[in-house]
């Protein structure tokens, strides 16, 4: 295995493998800015929330912590 980092620049492999990631991280989050459901900057009644159908929690009945 270090026989490859004799054929290849570390400095140079990195920097190329961080760009490409930073590129494909840009790129699917354009992807899904793309689709109205994965639209979060758009507007909000394009999809629905998931906590529009949570209901709060019950009232503690206990004395626990008093």
């Amino acid at each position: 295995m270090w026989r490859i980092w004799l054929l290849f620049d570390p400095r140079r492999v990195l920097v190329a493998l961080g760009t490409f990631l930073f590129v494909l991280a840009i790129l699917i989050h354009f992807i899904l800015l793309g689709t109205p459901r994965y639209n979060w900057i758009g507007s909000s009644a394009a999809a629905p929330t998931a906590t529009s159908s949570l209901a709060p929690l019950p009232a503690s009945q206990g004395s626990a912590g008093q």
